[in-house]
């Protein structure tokens, strides 16, 4: 069986599985990791899904604690391919159809987030292993997901004026503590249903900008207006000030938890890879709940949206017959698991 692979997989593959026979590497990558309703997760599946982050993990990771590192890291893409499996199938029950249309604007936009032509696009693509029509085919499938939990999910997101109230209520009672951050950040755009490839390749220019940005007497804000492809890159990348609840959580967290002056590893949201600088922190009033209630509905729809979602691919997940096969890597075959 043939596989393509990222650059990273592949120096992430001979990470984890050491220095084996070009037989015996074939051998694993075809091992069977999981079955999930009589359809077959292979370990080369999981290990191209992990690529990037054992990549990541042997830069951060001690070398003795390098093996155990991967078996988790591993596991974690497995789950993930088989979270991804039980919704593809769900899907082909509920009838849901991408039809090319839907592909065609989903390609245009990814071609308009990179400004590339058809040819380097083409190119793009195949440098990666895959055939536009196999792009195109990975494209319908991830629309096809997002679309199966928004018709699953949308009828369980309820807000009422109780809840508002009720966490407007929550912040008051914090409002001794509340703080909000003036940051700059500078975007490296990709879409949240791009294909692994295209979001790999964003982190990896998002990751130099960090590294750039650290230098000393670099100034973020002329980096932000060179470098960034969000709409504050005119103004240096100047969100202003905000307080907890105004972002996304995963951008939210790494606002929050900067020191003034620091500059950030990249953070992934729905617009693509984003690389933040803390210019200030201060202690802040609450607003009144008229002014923050729709603040407030977004963040409680957006919450009970990601509950519901992962609540219903559990009860999927729960409902398949999933079989994992995956056991510990050869290195660690003795070890306790």
């Amino acid at each position: 069986m043939k596989h393509c692979w990222t650059k990273a997989a592949r120096a992430a593959l001979a990470g984890a599985l050491g220095l084996l026979a070009t037989t015996a590497w074939a051998e694993m990558v075809d091992r069977v990791a999981a079955v999930v309703n009589n359809e077959i997760i292979t370990l080369g599946d999981a290990m191209k899904r992990a690529g990037p982050d054992l990549q990541r993990s042997d830069q951060e990771t001690a070398p003795e604690n390098r093996a155990s590192k991967h078996e988790e890291i591993i596991r974690k893409a497995l789950d993930g391919l088989i979270d991804e499996k039980v919704l593809d199938q769900e899907l082909r029950e509920a009838k849901i159809i991408i039809d090319d249309k839907q592909v065609d604007a989903s390609v245009q936009e990814v071609m308009k987030r990179y400004n590339f032509t058809a040819d380097q696009f083409a190119q793009a693509v195949a440098n990666e292993g895959l055939s536009l029509s196999d792009y195109r085919e990975q494209m319908r499938k991830q629309l096809g997901r997002y679309q199966l939990l928004r018709e699953k999910v949308a009828k369980l997101v309820k807000v009422s004026e109780a809840d508002v109230r009720s966490e407007y209520d929550r912040m008051a009672r914090e409002e001794g503590k509340e703080l909000e951050v003036h940051v700059r950040h500078i975007v490296v755009q990709v879409p949240a249903n791009a294909p692994q490839a295209d979001v790999d390749k964003a982190y990896a220019v998002a990751k130099a900008i960090s590294v750039e940005a650290r230098q000393a007497g670099v100034d973020f804000a002329e980096l932000a207006k060179k470098r960034s492809q969000g709409s504050s890159a005119a103004d240096g990348g100047d969100l202003g000030f905000f307080r907890r609840g105004a972002m996304v959580p995963a951008f939210e967290k790494v606002a929050f938890s900067l020191k003034p002056g620091e500059v950030s590893d990249p953070v992934r949201t729905s617009l693509g890879w984003h690389v933040l600088k803390l210019e200030e922190m201060r202690a802040i009033g609450l607003l009144p709940l008229a002014e923050l209630k729709p603040q407030i509905e977004e963040k409680l729809r957006r919450e009970q949206g990601e509950r519901a979602s992962v609540q219903y691919v559990k009860q999927l997940r729960a409902a398949a017959v999933v079989d994992i096969k995956l056991g510990p890597p050869p290195q660690t075959a003795q070890k306790t698991p």
